[in-house]
């Protein structure tokens, strides 16, 4: 039997310990089962992929390995442990990338190998899964990895055993640290830009729209916060640059049913203003809804992070479904918001706009991109400044996530 740790998108936490997780099963039937024990395995190839939210280990192996998995903090490092193994993979194939800053594997001494994947951010295990390969060529070891916060990391660790052994053992319920499910609504709060990435400056003022954007976060995060039976994450609560990648993976990892992104952009023409609503979509329903996607964008390529593709989805037709159930949510939640601004807040015209933002790219999470009003326009500067403004805002916000809640449930969603 093996033993699949599988924990889509949601978290692990952790202090300098282990986690356990093993095959579970015997090694493949040889002619010479004795001959086979005896010999090391074989790891004849292998590749990793990702970019520096999520990663994909898979090593293939002349037969099944067992293996074992655990974490060390100070660094970050994701530890695999194997039987004595011969690696014969090429050395490019395990180049670190993305979520990865370094790759080390070899033995161990006393019959062991092991593998040591060092991150750049705290990080989990998602899945831990050896599978046949085709036309009887062994198994592959597919190892998936996600980004956690350094509080959740911590409370892995926490809750780890260690031991050196690989020996095959299924792993129990407290090996496997839970995402928080106290029946809430969680809703991530996604403040624009961080660090690096200042994001758009004030015309009058030449305030960083990072720091508009975390100012409204946590106004709304206060007030979103006191709705009954509702629990609020930031993807940031500080002046901290977060990939795009990032940003979805945090809200996935917290179990969100709404992602709000905000942002206080400019524009060329001084005299426009008002809020918008985006929502995604392949094809930008104008030209400025075009430009704003393109321009935000560029946020990791303004800090310089690599626009790598990350594990590919399965591609599917539930996961189809799910994306196209996922978008009518989210217009829902988008013409909630500007319904609950109409005659309240300044809106821009046709409020509700659309174009292919990649901070809104969760197929499964309901996701809208709130443009709260333009620094670029001296009015809108003014008001985006404002605490009272926030504070209006906010409520009306809060406001059009309840109508929104009331109608998803209504709708038995």
């Amino acid at each position: 039997m093996t033993a699949v740790i599988r924990r889509p998108f949601i978290h692990m936490i952790a202090l300098a310990s282990v986690l356990l997780v093993s095959s579970g099963a015997a090694l493949a039937p040889t002619t010479d089962a004795s001959v086979a024990a005896a010999s090391p395995l074989l790891a004849y190839e292998a590749r990793l992929a990702g970019d520096d939210a999520r990663g994909r280990l898979v090593i293939s192996f002349d037969r099944r390995p067992d293996f074992a998995i655990h974490y060390l903090a100070n660094p970050w490092r994701v530890v695999i442990d194997l039987p004595e193994t011969a690696f014969g993979i090429k050395p490019e194939d395990m180049t670190a990338r993305g979520l990865f800053r370094e790759v080390r594997y070899g033995a161990m001494g006393g019959g062991a190998a092991r593998i040591v994947l060092t991150a750049t951010r705290p990080v989990q295990v998602t899945l831990a899964d050896v599978q046949p390969e085709a036309g009887d060529k062994g198994y592959r070891l597919v190892v998936d990895t996600a980004m956690i916060t350094e509080k959740e990391f911590t409370g892995l660790l926490s809750r780890q055993t260690w031991t050196a052994s690989v020996s095959p053992r299924a792993a129990d319920a407290s090996d496997r640290p839970a995402a928080v499910d106290d029946g809430k609504f969680v809703i991530a709060i996604d403040p624009g830009h961080g660090g690096i990435d200042a994001g758009a400056s004030g015309a009058t003022t030449n305030t960083p729209e990072k720091d508009v954007t975390l100012a409204f976060a946590r106004e709304l995060a206060g007030i979103l916060g006191k709705q009954d039976g509702v629990r609020v994450i930031l993807t940031r609560d500080k002046d901290e640059f977060l990939s795009l990648s990032q940003r979805v993976q945090l809200a996935r990892n917290g179990g969100a049913k709404l992602f709000i992104s905000l942002h206080a952009d400019t524009l060329k023409q001084k005299d426009i203003r008002g809020a918008t609503v985006y929502t995604i979509s392949d094809k930008a329903s104008d030209h400025l809804a075009a430009s704003l996607a393109e321009r935000e964008n560029l946020s990791d390529e303004i800090a310089g992070v690599p626009l790598d593709d990350g594990p590919a989805e399965v591609a599917d037709i539930l996961i189809d479904l799910t994306r196209r159930e996922t978008q009518v949510f989210s217009v829902n939640l988008a013409r909630s918001v500007v319904s609950s601004f109409e005659g309240q807040i300044a809106l821009i015209n046709n409020p509700h706009r659309h174009a292919g933002f990649r901070v809104l790219q969760a197929p499964d999470v309901p996701s809208v991109l709130l443009e709260l009003g333009f620094l670029s326009n001296p009015e809108d500067e003014k008001q985006l400044l404002d605490p009272a403004w926030r504070r209006k805002v906010a409520e009306r916000i809060a406001a059009a996530v309840s109508q929104y809640r009331a109608t998803v449930v209504a709708n038995g969603g």
